[in-house]
């Protein structure tokens, strides 16, 4: 195959790592809304142990937290096990544990920017919402949430793009399977063991760049669209 051809394997790891890497980015959402709230406003014991805890995954090296979720959600690990006992679940050599592994490794990137975004807002805005009686959680979904709009969508984008980038973690805990659990990164690298593989996973190194450029470009502009329709101009 030459040029931008990809043969039907290519083709299904790139798909795999879109399906991955957006169910890793829409599951990690809500968790990362939640860890950023109470990171950038709330007071409570352990919260530099949950503020280090969030970003370990930028620091640990990849293979360490593929392990560690391989001892964690492994078919014989203490949640694993429970999980499929009691529910048939299996993230181990699966594509559900790739996105797993992928929303991990994603998470630090989806809450640093939230986080940020939430702190930027004021608190007299919130406060002035509690004076007219909002809850803490309804002054949050109409005063905060909407104002850190921008910041949500930078998150949300770039945990997509390291998503889309996580192999360490990946092969560490689901393998490299293909039609599975071989995402575009794993592709990459059995065709580089390949010999005269080169030219195939060039094309693939191109597509993960092009993926990527995209995915920045488009948080920029969604990002500035948000804060536009927030400023109201």
């Amino acid at each position: 195959m030459s040029g931008w051809t990809l043969t039907p394997e290519e083709a299904t790891a790139l798909l795999l790592s879109l399906r991955v890497s957006c169910a890793a980015t829409l599951a990690s959402l809500p968790l990362a809304l939640l860890t950023a709230q109470a990171l950038a406003r709330w007071r409570f014991p352990g919260r530099e142990a949950l503020n280090v805890l969030v970003h370990l995954p930028l620091v640990l090296p990849p293979v360490v937290t593929g392990y560690l979720l391989l001892m964690t959600f492994g078919t014989r690990g203490p949640v694993g096990g429970v999980l499929q006992d009691c529910c048939g679940i299996v993230f181990a050599f699966r594509w559900t544990g790739a996105a797993l592994a992928a929303a991990v490794m994603a998470f630090p990137l989806i809450v640093r920017p939230i986080r940020l975004s939430i702190e930027a807002v004021p608190r007299h805005l919130e406060e002035s919402a509690a004076d007219l009686g909002a809850r803490p959680s309804l002054a949050f979904l109409t005063v905060t949430l909407p104002l850190a709009l921008p910041g949500i969508v930078a998150g949300a984008i770039l945990g997509f793009a390291r998503a889309m980038g996580e192999f360490g973690a990946t092969i560490t805990f689901v393998s490299n399977i293909p039609g599975e659990t071989q995402t575009l990164p794993s592709a990459i690298h059995v065709l580089l063991q390949i010999p005269g593989g080169e030219g195939a996973a060039l094309r693939l190194v191109g597509i993960s760049i092009l993926v990527s450029t995209l995915a920045i470009i488009l948080s920029e502009i969604l990002g500035r669209r948000a804060a536009r329709r927030i400023a109201g101009r």
